[in-house]
């Protein structure tokens, strides 16, 4: 038993590698993701047919398809045309183009930019009519409306359904491990080679992403609780001197 719990814990350290490549997938992708969800989803809500549907074609394939799919056709797609390229093994692209890493980030983004286009095209309608028409009333272009008023505002609408998606991708981030990319599922497979054992990595990696998505979780309530103070009820001071009748 003891020798069971020293090799659990003997474990955290070698996934502590896993969790920072986890981590670099969850902030690049996210970053690349959610900056490209925002065209899509200006496009998705669009009256014009030319912009939205290719917008509801492109949410369509995102979230219709496996995200396992989608990496392995960006990685088995484009990793076997690059090489056929001349001249581009003896370029400074070479070693990015052969890392996994750089395939799995792309796919990542690409299906964080369909999910989360989709949500902000529901924050965006959600935004309150009177705050267009108040916009209107000063006068603000369609420009300067989207930038200071409608975005920030669906922002907020969305933040909690945009918790949810980090989330999702931080776990979809163990998909990397089927292209030999070292994240913590990577790194539970090679110890699992290596050692023959297999329930205390699952388990250590488990523990991990708990760990991560606890982090994760109390950010966006932190986030949630400064950008949604309006939504707060206001306490209601108690003059001094005056009688505070009990409760009933």
């Amino acid at each position: 038993m003891s020798s069971s719990l020293e090799f659990f814990l003997s474990l955290f350290p070698l996934l502590l590698a896993g969790a920072w490549m986890t981590l670099k997938l969850l902030v690049v992708a996210g970053i690349i993701g959610n900056l490209l969800a925002v065209p899509v989803a200006l496009a998705r809500v669009s009256h014009n047919p030319l912009l939205w549907i290719p917008s509801y074609l492109y949410i369509l394939i995102m979230r219709g398809t496996p995200l396992l799919a989608q990496i392995y056709l960006i990685y088995f797609g484009l990793g076997s045309l690059f090489p056929g390229i001349p001249g581009i093994r003896d370029s400074f692209l070479w070693p990015y183009l052969r890392d996994g890493f750089y395939y799995v980030c792309l796919a990542l983004s690409l299906n964080v930019a369909g999910y989360s286009g989709e949500i902000l095209r529901g924050g965006i309608q959600a935004v309150p009519h009177g705050e267009i028409e108040a916009c209107k009333a000063f006068g603000m272009s369609r420009w300067l409306m989207l930038r200071r008023v409608i975005l920030p505002r669906a922002i907020r609408i969305t933040l909690p359904a945009f918790s949810g998606e980090v989330i999702l991708l931080l776990k979809a981030t163990a998909l990397a491990s089927t292209v030999a990319v070292a994240e913590v599922l990577g790194m539970v497979q090679k110890i699992r080679a290596d050692t023959f054992r297999t329930y205390e990595p699952l388990l250590a990696a488990a523990v991990v992403y708990m760990v991560l998505t606890f982090i994760i979780t109390r950010c966006f309530n932190y986030m949630e609780r400064r950008l949604n103070k309006d939504r707060v009820a206001p306490k209601v001071l108690v003059p001094a001197g005056a009688a505070v009748k009990p409760a009933a």
